[in-house]
């Protein structure tokens, strides 16, 4: 073989000193205004993109590979366009370090923040925005003293994949190897996908179907309780092809028994249950025949004709409350979603323990080199060995935590409870910092477990709050603020130390990268706060059908708004923002209300992370809802552990499920994340799976390779993803626009008028063909050997 190539460059296994790519003599641009100026950029624009993925999926991609592509096509394009020098391969490192911190943020903020909502708090701007950019730092600043423990004295045992896959790349495009044509083209496919889906509404953007029917003899036939469906978007087949087939048939898997076993399970034994089965509640409708209905509309002038007609003709009210009439949304809302929950939490908190030895273990290395650095002092004096001060990471972490004190809506304060929540931030924080950036080296950011970190965070601290008696509303808000901005700097702590590794395998100075994504946390944890509250705003409308009868009291500070959609239009009174918390008033649902001075419930809020109706009251379709399992089940741990009021049977149910697949040597977290996650959403994430798993086998690639490897399937996957979500989040933010303009966009209405029925089956074929096309660009793309390989094979001959 021929040697040396540039994998052994890049990978120095046990050699006891490691020589990066630009050695550490060498004196060249790297922390300049362009790289951070457009690291800047593509950290906000991908942060903004992850938190719509999030939303929808519960998870997130690395975005450093696609962001260094693009940066060395963006500058190189440059460069031939205006004359500019080429930028430096630690220049395009410096914009992959600025923009990898928005898709960690991104996270931490998505599976946190929603659960406010949940729990009967604002999603206000203070909150949102002092978390993010807060918890963003903090994981930086913690990670700082661990560098030299995990990334130089750890070289050649932790592998940290996205690391070395990112400095792969700006290695082969220093050398001329790696465009980023495979991104855009991706993107734009994507985007036009979803344009056309979504904006255009040409065809069905989650086809599904009941497994089940009524017989003539009214007798059901089939799978009751049971239907398929799939949200056919690209960036949920791009998902699905970078995560692999493994996790990806795991996630099905879990969907397979949640919703074709479990659901038509509880739809067969309840189906003559004559009440409802808690946590579900009597909900009656009123229910009339089409001709009983045709006949009161044809008399309407004649108002004693309409109440004889509806005397001569059937009316009946059901009660949705009864699992007889449950749909297969309605099993998932009032049981699925807590068997799930309780799965989830099990496989978060199970593969915490199984990396419990690591965690000691890096927490007693950390500790260690910290107090080695500090003994070395002035001798570390090499370019590519220059950390912040040690003065910055102490005095800056303990500044931030101050300032969190100093935030009242985050239920901190300068009080003895805002000093141990602080001092609870530090603990936790700098533990799961530590664990996350180790674990990140382990099995790469992808599937590090920052949600079981969370988990653990929140029961922490909340058996903490009850041994000491403060289990009130305040506590819960405290409770979830540590939580967030623990979670937001272990996440933006794992990419920390992802970045760090690119750094030091080519060779830059970690001291300016630290800067550099200090100021990539800032930029897009401002970004994506707004985008948070933008997200939310849009997919939220308001019902004023099925209201509670009685007053509620109304609160001295309650804020006040006007009602949205679709009543916008038709009233402009001012109400008072009113949140109801479970059991607060025997007869009123938890949830968000507006109401008159007086306390008459005049609308009810249905918020896109519980969303109740997927009709608004003009008949239209709802906004999409946040499918994201997390902020659910957060909401659940604080309140079941504090109120003492959770489902506790069907939580339990997922906790032994998660712990039975462990002792059959299944992993619990993915299967458990299938069993929460809508069937729509892990059916694309499979395809993309298998995917990978057919153009894998063609290209004769093992599973340790495909995991890092960068060919042009993974990029294209990338361009799918980032197309598809940016353009989603788009579109999500066209609801502020007047109808005219969302109305004229609809091309549907030129169809015949059978295309445009509920149940029509043109639009979903024409759904599974164009995603069919998309599903084999992807096949076809992936199949196809990188260029690097093959001119490597080419240069090195048969071996």
């Amino acid at each position: 073989m021929a040697a040396p190539t540039k994998e052994s460059q890049l990978t120095a296994g046990g050699q006891p000193e490691y020589k990066p790519f630009i050695p550490d003599s060498a004196d060249i641009p790297e922390l300049t205004v362009p790289a951070v100026l457009v690291g800047g950029v593509l950290g906000i624009i991908f942060g903004a993109s992850s938190l719509y993925l999030l939303l929808k999926v519960g998870m997130t991609v690395s975005a450093s590979v696609p962001i260094a592509v693009l940066s060395i096509t963006l500058f190189r394009v440059f460069s031939k366009a205006f004359g500019f020098r080429r930028a430096t391969i630690l220049e395009n490192n410096i914009v992959q370090t600025t923009g990898s911190a928005g898709e960690s943020i991104a996270f931490g903020v998505g599976v946190t923040m929603p659960a406010l909502l949940l729990l009967g708090f604002e999603m206000e701007v203070s909150r949102v925005m002092t978390v993010s950019v807060l918890g963003g730092v903090l994981g930086i600043l913690m990670m700082i003293p661990l560098r030299r423990a995990f990334i130089v004295k750890q070289h050649g045992k932790l592998i940290y994949p996205e690391g070395t896959a990112c400095a792969e790349v700006l290695v082969a495009g220093e050398k001329g190897g790696a465009t980023a044509r495979m991104v855009f083209i991706g993107f734009g496919i994507a985007a036009v996908h979803k344009f056309l889906t979504t904006a255009n509404k040409l065809w069905a953007s989650e086809p599904s179907q009941h497994l089940y029917g009524t017989s003539e003899a009214g007798k059901v036939v089939g799978l009751k309780g049971a239907e398929i469906s799939g949200e056919l978007a690209p960036e949920m087949l791009g998902v699905g092809y970078l995560i692999g087939p493994r996790i990806a048939s795991l996630m099905i898997a879990g969907a397979v028994l949640s919703y074709f076993v479990i659901g038509p399970l509880i739809a067969l034994f309840g189906e003559n249950l004559a009440k409802p089965v808690s946590p579900a509640e009597s909900n009656l409708v009123f229910e009339v025949e089409p001709a009983s209905a045709a006949g009161m509309i044809g008399s309407a002038a004649q108002p004693n004709g309409a109440v004889a007609a509806l005397g001569r003709l059937a009316a009946s009210t059901k009660d949705m409350g009864l699992i007889g009439n449950m749909a297969p949304g309605a099993l998932k809302s009032n049981y699925l979603r807590y068997i799930g929950a309780g799965a989830v939490a099990a496989g978060g908190i199970i593969s915490m323990l199984r990396a419990l030895p690591l965690i000691i273990g890096s927490v007693v290395a950390g500790l260690r080199d910290l107090r080695a650095s500090r003994a070395a002092g002035a001798e570390v004096a090499a370019r590519t060995e220059r950390d912040l001060s040690m003065n910055v990471v102490l005095f800056g972490s303990l500044a931030l935590v101050a300032v969190l004190m100093f935030v009242p809506s985050l239920g901190l304060g300068p009080t003895p409870w805002g000093l141990l929540g602080a001092l609870m931030i530090l603990v936790f924080g700098f533990l799961f910092v530590t664990v996350s950036s180790r674990l990140t080296g382990e099995v790469g950011s992808s599937s590090n477990p920052i949600s079981g970190m969370t988990i653990a965070t929140l029961l922490l601290t909340c058996l903490i709050f009850l041994v000491l008696g403060k289990t009130d509303r305040l506590a819960m808000l405290t409770a979830l603020s540590v939580a967030a901005v623990v979670c937001i700097a272990s996440s933006n702590g794992g990419t920390t130390s992802q970045d760090l590794k690119t750094g030091y395998l080519v060779g830059a100075t970690p001291r300016k990268q630290q800067v550099a994504i200090m100021v990539g946390a800032v930029t897009s944890a401002l970004v994506i706060g707004v985008t948070m509250l933008a997200l939310n705003a849009a997919g939220v409308h308001y019902t004023n059908k099925g209201l509670p009868t009685r007053t509620i009291a109304v609160p001295a500070d309650a804020p006040q708004q006007k009602v949205g959609r679709p009543h916008q239009e038709e009233d402009q009174t001012d109400y008072y923002v009113v949140h109801v918390t479970k059991g607060e008033y025997p007869d009123v649902p938890p949830g968000r209300y507006l109401v008159d001075a007086q306390g008459h419930v005049k609308y009810r809020t249905d918020i896109p992370i519980d969303r109740k109706s997927a009709v608004m009251d003009n008949d239209k379709d709802a906004p999409a809802p946040f499918s994201a399992p997390q902020p659910q089940l957060f909401a659940l741990i604080i309140e079941g552990i504090l109120s003492r009021n959770l489902e506790w049977g069907l939580v339990i149910t997922g906790v032994l499920i998660a712990i039975a697949l462990e002792l059959a040597g299944v992993s619990a977290l993915p299967f458990a994340v299938g069993m929460y996650l809508p069937l729509s959403t892990s059916t694309p994430i499979f395809v993309g799976g298998m995917m990978r798993w057919l153009a894998d086998r063609v290209r004769g690639v093992s599973a340790s390779e495909s995991e890092t490897e960068t060919s042009s399937g993974v990029l294209l996957s990338s361009g799918y993803i980032a197309g598809g979500t940016l353009v989603g989040l788009i579109i999500a933010f066209f609801q502020f626009l007047p109808e005219s303009f969302n109305k004229g966009l609809e091309l549907d209405k030129y169809f015949p008028a059978q295309y445009l029925t509920k149940d029509a089956s043109a639009p979903k074929i024409v759904a599974l063909v164009m995603f069919g096309v998309l599903a084999a660009i992807l096949l076809a793309i992936g199949m196809q050997k990188s260029p690097e390989v093959e001119r490597e094979v080419e240069s090195n001959g048969p071996q």
